[in-house]
């Protein structure tokens, strides 16, 4: 009896037709811009300490005592501030398109929700100028929209913007 391949049946049935029948026109990754690096992080925190140290030492030579304690508080806001700042820099944005349908999901390390889906047919991608600089895209459907790419810089919106127009009448012309 000659062996079997375990993947041969789960690679032949109906769920692996419908993902060789849907091709993909885009998927698009949107991350925020990250300004800061992890280590440029530690060493910025560095400085804010030693400084805050030094400021200590002085006041605390001059008597004044609780000054300290403001200039820790001061140090955890900051370091909090900063731990917030690069737990919503994890989020991602995937705008995905097919010919069936648009689709736009929030992923972040340990979870994915889809916020948008539409059919292609009917998807319209909105663009929001000011003079030459675009300000905004918004994927638009029976009076629904919702706003896309805002994490790249008008530049970069302008181009997702044309590249997402062009992905959207791709998937269309597949249709027929």
């Amino acid at each position: 009896m000659a062996a079997r391949d375990p993947f041969a049946k789960a690679l032949s049935g109906p769920i692996f037709a419908i993902l060789m029948i849907s091709q993909t026109y885009m998927d698009a990754v949107i991350t925020p811009n990250r300004s800061l690096s992890e280590r440029g992080f530690i060493i910025l925190i560095a400085v804010v300490t030693v400084a805050n140290c030094c400021s200590a030492a002085v006041f605390v030579a001059m008597g004044a005592t609780l000054v300290p304690i403001f200039l820790a508080v001061d140090l955890i806001a900051v370091i909090i501030a900063f731990v917030a700042s690069f737990r919503a820099a994890k989020r991602v944005e995937r705008v995905q398109v097919t010919a069936r349908d648009v689709r736009v999901t929030h992923e972040t390390p340990t979870s994915s929700r889809v916020v948008w889906e539409s059919p292609t047919a009917f998807t319209r991608v909105a663009v929001e100028k000011d003079e030459e600089r675009t300000v905004g895209v918004n994927l638009m459907l029976s009076g629904r929209e919702i706003p896309v790419a805002a994490a790249l810089s008008p530049r970069e919106r302008g181009e997702f913007a044309e590249a997402l127009q062009h992905a959207i009448w791709e998937a269309r012309r597949e249709r027929g």
